[in-house]
């Protein structure tokens, strides 16, 4: 086996075996980024969510307290503002949501799903327990969700929500009495959900890893081709005529012209041994035949 193909046998295993842990480690850190920066979206989301509430509650229910009297206006309702501002946003990006679900909601269109109504369940069983957070499947592809469970702490919750006689007349009016009834402080009644998107950050993540690998490979390729080059230049060719010339002495041609290397590395060490090794012969036949 030739040493240039030996060479380019170690140079391709230590090739992929670079290219295989680069590839490891760079997917990694990429798909850890990705699903950071998904992440952060859905926490973003969340305090918007919870900004939207705290401006209706304080600012917005004031105002509307009096029409209350005569009428239901679920504009005055926090989770009621935070769930239209975030169905508006759907128009254009319909695989964001957030919905306030709950077990045993007032509007109907708040009540857990089976999927929710397991988060909810885990945070009613641990109290310490303060956000959730995952992936499920969905009809329009991978969804990454962010809970946080929704505890009845204000005392003035349960003025629409402890009994139906306690309740504004006008809201059970337009619910009807049998749900959204029968809440107890501290209790948690619901979570909080935040759904967000893998598919586009985690198609960012593979794309950037594609043209990472594909750099990372064509460096490997142009470091190959250049290192072949010169062991070819550099070792192998002047190797292989010092072989040629050191075959011919050794058959006792020893007229032929001395072979001249003035590099002062190993190999031209070697040249200048091996016609120094050639004079000595032609010396030596010179005191044989005298």
């Amino acid at each position: 086996m030739k040493l240039l193909l030996k060479f380019n046998i170690v140079f391709l295993l230590v090739f992929a075996a670079g290219l295989a842990a680069i590839g490891y480690v760079s997917w990694t850190l990429l798909q850890q980024n990705a699903r950071a920066e998904i992440a952060q979206s859905a926490r973003l989301l969340m305090d918007t969510a919870i900004a939207t509430r705290t401006y209706t509650s304080s600012q917005i229910k004031p105002l509307l307290d009096t029409q209350m009297k005569y009428t239901f206006l679920p504009q005055s309702v926090p989770a009621y503002s935070a769930t239209e501002i975030f169905n508006d946003l759907r128009k254009k990006h319909v695989e964001y949501s957030y919905k306030e679900a709950t077990l045993n909601p007032t509007n109907p269109r708040d009540r857990a799903v089976e999927w929710e109504a397991d988060l909810i369940t885990q945070f009613r069983n641990n109290k310490d327990l303060a956000e959730l957070i995952g992936e499920r499947e969905t009809p329009t592809g991978g969804s990454y969700y962010f809970a946080r469970p929704f505890r009845i702490t204000d005392p003035a919750c349960l003025y629409c929500h402890s009994t139906v006689d306690a309740a504004p007349k006008t809201m059970v009016e337009r619910y009807g009495p049998a749900n959204g009834f029968g809440w107890q402080l501290n209790d948690v009644i619901g979570a909080q959900l935040i759904s967000v998107p893998t598919r586009v950050p985690l198609a960012r993540a593979a794309d950037a890893f594609k043209v990472f690998m594909g750099s990372v490979a064509g460096v490997f390729i142009a470091i190959g081709i250049v290192l072949n080059l010169m062991l070819y230049f550099i070792v192998i060719r002047p190797v292989a005529k010092l072989s040629q010339f050191a075959d011919r002495v050794s058959l006792g041609e020893l007229e032929i012209a001395e072979f001249k290397r003035e590099s002062r590395d190993e190999i031209g060490l070697l040249a200048r041994s091996i016609g120094r090794m050639r004079t000595s012969m032609v010396q030596a036949m010179k005191m044989l035949e005298a």
